[in-house]
């Protein structure tokens, strides 16, 4: 018995020692790997020639015009992934304050009460994460707009004002607002709000000196939307963002701003309930699911807010201490969390590629080329219905996810507009992990996001360039 023992340890014994000498190979530089074989005190190993690897470095999977902007952008990349591990430190910092553990996967079922800590540890770290008071994090939120729906009717009642800053908001709040008609199911202004937008500057930027005079008494909500939506201008910055709440609660203390913070979790390093924004509303099968979370969003401001918002979610009196959450889905809003800023990253990355491979071809992009990004969107202004088509079609032929389909385009439930979706994605509707989308109108622009790593936008450019 003892020398079984004991041959088998100097087994792993022998083993370990030719794991450590195949690892010190594998960190070799190329100029000390060897050329032709191996050898150790256990199987010999051969290392393949020049002539046996199938990919040679004189070759590429990218079309020259992506190999040429991929060599440009190498100080931009740098930059991101420094962005990456200042966010990625916050998120880890977040949770490890939570102590979260295993147990905290566990999920619940019914009305939720027997939750073993998840779900109030998940909307702890994402409120640390995000610089709020609370966060409710929740599969129950359908969307993004059904978020900021929730946002907006905890802070509006009849006889108020909402004033949408930033000029028109998304399509998918126009019924919400009542902009746009939603026949009688109970949109803001079938409530009794009003409603007023500040046009943006010629140069696509908030218009500071409209809105240094925009408030009125009754303004009760200021709405900034941080990403373009399908219009054609600039995101903005956390720091604008900063300058225009400051605008707003100069004029009228009591003016409570959302925003919608769609498509700009972990663009930058700090978010903006960190400048006085008092809720902020986003999707979770965007930037902050990390590309794996299946559904859900979040609200996360001023405690007394995200309370108010979490009542128009369930009812008054029910808190937000119920609604249950599988185990599994729970699991993946925690991982998909951790993920988030990597995801988020290499989306960034995308945006600068598309914008410089397609300004190179002579289509106008925004934001431009190499120009520092707020949100994870780029557009390009195709000028043709044609063109629009057919960059999403090339598109959805690059997808992972029915590649074989066509998309057409069509109405689409919370858009005036016909639009054309490309997203051949593993979660439906998850932009995050690559898609594009536009509305079929002038200037016929496809807005790109996601993309869960840079070269999946340098391989689906190569097919777009093919086609337009």
């Amino acid at each position: 018995m003892l020398s079984h023992y004991s041959a088998a340890y100097s087994n792993r014994q022998q083993l370990r020692e030719f794991g450590m000498k195949m690892w010190t190979l594998s960190c070799a530089t190329p100029v000390a790997y060897p050329a032709n074989s191996v050898r150790v005190s256990m199987p010999s190993v051969k290392a393949p020639s020049s002539s046996q690897i199938s990919f040679q470095h004189n070759e590429s999977p990218f079309v020259p015009e992506v190999v040429k902007a991929v060599d440009s952008l190498y100080s931009e990349f740098r930059a991101v992934d420094n962005l990456v591990a200042c966010n990625t430190s916050r998120v880890l910092k977040a949770f490890q304050n939570v102590r979260l553990g295993s147990h905290h996967f566990s999920g619940s079922t019914g009305y939720g009460h027997d939750e073993a800590g998840g779900r109030e540890a998940l909307d702890q770290a994402f409120a640390e994460i995000v610089g709020a008071e609370s966060a409710i994090v929740r599969s129950q939120f359908f969307s993004g707009t059904h978020a900021i729906t929730c946002a907006l009717y905890a802070f509006l009642r009849p006889g108020d004002e909402l004033l949408a800053v930033a000029g028109a908001p998304y399509d998918t709040l126009e019924e919400v607002i009542g902009k746009r008609d939603s026949n009688g199911l109970g949109s803001l202004r079938d409530f009794g709000v009003e409603y007023r937008e500040v046009p943006l500057a010629e140069d696509g930027g908030l218009d500071w000196d409209c809105l240094m005079h925009a408030l009125k008494p009754h303004t009760k909500c200021a709405l900034i939307q941080r990403s373009c939506g399908y219009s054609w201008r600039q995101s903005l910055s956390v720091n604008e963002i900063g300058r225009a709440i400051k605008m707003i609660k100069m004029q009228n203390p009591n003016c409570l701003v959302m925003v919608d913070n769609c498509y700009g979790e972990f663009v930058e390093s700090i978010e903006p309930p960190s400048v006085g924004a008092d809720l902020i509303a986003g999707s979770l099968i965007k930037n902050p699911g990390g590309t794996i979370a299946p559904c859900g969003g979040y609200i996360a401001g001023k405690k007394k807010w995200v309370e108010a918002a979490a009542a128009r979610l369930s009812a008054p009196g029910l808190g937000i201490d119920c609604g249950s959450t599988p185990g599994d889905v729970m699991r993946a809003y925690f991982q998909g969390l951790f993920l988030s800023p990597q995801m988020v990253g290499e989306a960034i990355k995308g945006t600068f590629l598309i914008a410089e491979v397609m300004a190179s071809k002579g289509y106008q992009v925004q934001p431009l080329p190499r120009a520092t990004r707020h949100d994870t969107v780029q557009a390009v202004q195709l000028g043709s219905r044609e063109l629009l088509l057919a960059f999403c079609e090339a598109v959805q032929r690059s997808s992972p996810v029915a590649s074989y389909t066509k998309p057409v385009a069509g109405s689409t439930p919370g858009y005036a507009s016909e639009v054309i979706f490309a997203d051949g994605t593993f979660i439906d509707g998850s932009t995050s992990e690559l898609s594009c989308d536009g509305p079929l109108r002038e200037p016929f622009a496809v807005f790109c996001q996601g993309g869960t790593h840079w070269t999946q936008w340098g391989l689906v450019l190569g097919e777009v360039l093919k086609h337009i």
